[in-house]
């Protein structure tokens, strides 16, 4: 498969899963009203991979429930929670970049100059790791607009 056919199977796919989009939109996204599928935001930067969070140490910020695996955990998104929460709201970084809202995927995420951004799936991750600075820029430009679209 050519690259040119794999990045237009990529972006079908993510348009097929597209978030649909209001006014009155979240600023992160919230599966059921809890954020990043309910995963400790703050394992994201302290391990190889995310830790599911626990009910019992939860904060309400920015419209949406964010669960951690530990009360430290909870304790540093506290004092800072702009250093954890993911760029573009948990939305993927990807679809973002391409003017529209699509799910992200706790899965499929990446760390980049201490962002964490995360992304839809596989394909999506793999496309966004070779191009990353550039789909960076290309999403700043669409935050938050792309929320009202």
């Amino acid at each position: 498969m050519t690259i040119r056919a794999l990045f237009l199977a990529v972006f079908a796919a993510c348009a097929a899963h597209a978030v649909p989009a209001s006014a009155d939109e979240p600023m992160f996204y919230g599966q059921e009203g809890v954020a990043i599928g309910g995963y400790d935001t703050v394992s994201f930067f302290a391990g190889d991979r995310p830790v599911k969070g626990r009910d019992d140490f939860a904060v309400m910020w920015k419209g949406v429930v964010w669960h951690f695996s530990s009360a430290g955990n909870q304790e540093a998104f506290e004092s800072n929670p702009r250093a954890y929460a993911p760029r573009f709201g948990g939305y993927c970084a990807y679809a973002v970049s391409q003017g529209y809202l699509a799910s992200g995927s706790p899965q499929d995420w990446q760390i980049v100059d201490g962002q964490l951004y995360i992304l839809h799936n596989g394909p999506v991750h793999h496309m966004w790791q070779t191009e990353a600075a550039d789909l960076i820029a290309q999403a700043t430009g669409n935050w938050p607009e792309v929320l009202r679209d």
